[in-house]
């Protein structure tokens, strides 16, 4: 008699709400992302300036993008003042630290607390607007944050700008960008754990209930009023936690450097990465922050061939992101994220086409 080997399952099969509300999809994705992790402890000691402070404002980026992810791609509500926030994080840090001598490490996360405040506040509205209304309040939100970092000369040196010190961490100054990175990588790491657990918890499920079906939810017992305003605060803590960062990094902040555009950006790495994904915010924040660079090269190279496309380099950097978003709403509108996911599932199915 011969033996029949038992048949293995040849799809992703949850049979249990432990294997449902588990961190990683497959044992190979968790210990990739160890891996990954402990390659990028290296990555300083092996890469040169430019590399690692591209990295830096990508975990910074990334940071800031992940709050915006959980209040549109999670809850389906809309900002077009993520950027103030991320202001908002960066002025609050300098100040809590010029002003009261509490230690830089601990200023960034106090930051996120008080922008996490501010964010709450702006976002009562969500509680009774959605749609176009709930953008307009937020791009308000925008040009009130603005207005305020401009006048406000005790908060934010109003139009002087502000200075951030250098974090110190057990007395080593973080002065360079190969200390810097530890910090950034650290608070990315703790970030992305942390909306990881919110989205498989009771409150993560909650929140995209409200995105797929608010009158669904709300028969349901899901307060509408609460979890819109808690998405608005978990967003707003993310946003000035990267702001924070983006301060102390720089060493010096000033108004100009959190305008619209800020937000259309951050807007443009969550719709590219892939809403509602949170590894899609990473992916989203090196699109958008190395699509310029790209195009930049590009122009250059183009110029040895049409000589008026050198003055225009920075029309076409800019133009690029507001194209990218356009193509990827029409080809993509899933973000990278889904065409990650569909290679990853041809590796697993070679050879067979489905």
């Amino acid at each position: 008699m011969s033996h029949v080997p038992h048949p293995r399952p040849c799809g992703d099969f949850r049979t249990t709400y432990s294997d449902d509300t588990s961190l990683f999809r497959t044992k190979v994705e968790g210990y990739t992302i160890y891996v990954g992790i402990a390659a990028l402890l290296f990555a300083p000691l092996v890469l040169n300036d430019f590399y690692v402070s591209q990295m830096i404002l990508i975990g910074i980026y990334a940071i800031a993008a992940l709050g915006l992810n959980v209040l549109v791609g999670f809850t389906g509500q809309i900002s077009l003042g993520h950027s103030a926030f991320f202001g908002f994080g960066a002025f609050a840090s300098a100040w809590l630290n010029n002003t009261t001598g509490i230690p830089v490490f601990i200023c960034i996360p106090l930051a996120g607390l008080m922008t996490t405040a501010i964010g709450m506040i702006f976002g009562i509205p969500a509680a009774r607007l959605k749609g176009l209304y709930l953008a307009i309040a937020t791009l308000a939100s925008q040009f009130i944050l603005q207005d305020f970092f401009a006048r406000a000369d005790w908060f934010s040196g109003g139009a002087y700008g502000s200075s951030a010190e250098v974090v110190n961490f057990l007395g080593i100054d973080l002065d360079t960008d190969q200390k810097y990175f530890y910090l950034v990588l650290f608070w990315v790491v703790v970030s992305f754990l942390a909306v990881s657990n919110l989205r498989r918890s009771r409150d993560g499920r909650a929140l995209v209930a409200v995105r797929d079906h608010y009158l669904s939810a709300e028969i349901m017992g899901i307060n509408l009023t609460r979890y819109r305003i808690m998405s608005f605060g978990v967003s707003s803590f993310f946003a000035g936690l990267g702001g924070a960062l983006y301060a102390h990094y720089l060493q010096y902040v000033s108004v100009e450097g959190f305008t619209i555009l800020l937000s259309i950006q951050f807007l443009a790495m969550i719709i590219i990465g892939g809403l509602g994904s949170v590894s899609g915010s990473l992916l989203g924040a090196i699109f958008i922050l190395l699509l310029p660079q790209f195009m930049e090269e590009v122009a250059s190279s183009a110029a040895v061939v049409f000589e008026g496309i050198e003055q225009s380099k920075a029309y076409i950097k800019e133009m690029s992101v507001g194209a990218v978003i356009i193509l990827f709403l029409i080809f993509e509108p899933e973000g990278l994220i889904h065409r990650w996911r569909l290679i990853r599932a041809s590796w697993k199915l070679y050879p067979f086409s489905h």
